[in-house]
């Protein structure tokens, strides 16, 4: 069974449709790119995928080993976020909390899931320093370890490059594909940086409030071009 799978999903705000008979499913291993115009419907399908808004309709149903609470999401930062008053690793802390149920304290094997990945983000050296002083790459690096700490199956990633410099942006591609290529975390990222983010995809979605592409990255690209050449 796929990790999710998404059936004929719809959602409004205030009566207005944001995402209208959405179909698709999300593969253990695979790297999904979502593209489309600002309003076409790509954040909000990700945060009903996360069960963070109400479908009017349709549905979304998750493979027996995962939870709503064990995937990993990481969305647009805002000023207030970049801001926050708390260390490293403390940040990156948080991305257990869904897993402590009313304990009010971390667990050893929680304290350890931080502690793997934010080796596997090369942020160890870093964990006491304070998040409001990291570049903006690091603070993502930082969010992205925080998003582990929830997962080991799935990533969703919504504009993860969004403000970063182009060293910074690479390098943060990097680590994407190394955990989708060597540690099999599937990944479902909403991206406006479409030559990049398409560099690494199997598979990708554009919405424009419904699906009107999925599939492999050469049949976008001619579904692109047909796009170009017929406006």
């Amino acid at each position: 069974m796929a990790l999710i799978e998404v059936r004929n999903a719809c959602v409004r705000f205030e009566g207005v449709p944001a995402v209208e008979n959405a179909s698709l499913s999300v593969e253990k291993g695979e790297y999904l790119v979502i593209l489309g115009e600002n309003g076409s419907g790509k954040s909000t399908l990700v945060r009903a995928m996360l069960g963070l808004v109400r479908l009017r309709s349709g549905s979304i149903g998750y493979s027996d080993g995962l939870r709503k609470n064990q995937i990993g999401y990481l969305p647009q930062q805002t000023a207030a976020q970049r801001d926050f008053p708390a260390s490293v690793e403390e940040v990156v802390l948080s991305g257990c909390i869904s897993r402590m149920g009313m304990r009010p304290w971390f667990s050893k094997e929680e304290k350890e899931r931080a502690r793997r990945a934010m080796e596997m983000l090369e942020m160890t050296g870093m964990r006491k320093k304070p998040y409001r002083t990291l570049s903006g790459g690091q603070q993502q690096r930082t969010l992205l370890a925080r998003a582990l700490c929830a997962t080991d199956l799935l990533l969703l990633l919504d504009e993860p490059v969004s403000g970063l410099d182009p060293d910074a942006t690479r390098e943060m591609y990097g680590v994407i594909r190394k955990l989708n290529r060597e540690n099999g975390v599937a990944v479902v990222m909403v991206s406006h940086d479409v030559d990049a983010a398409l560099q690494d995809a199997h598979r990708v979605l554009v919405m424009e409030k419904s699906p009107v592409y999925l599939g492999d990255v050469a049949g976008y690209r001619a579904f692109a071009e047909g796009r170009r050449t017929h406006g």
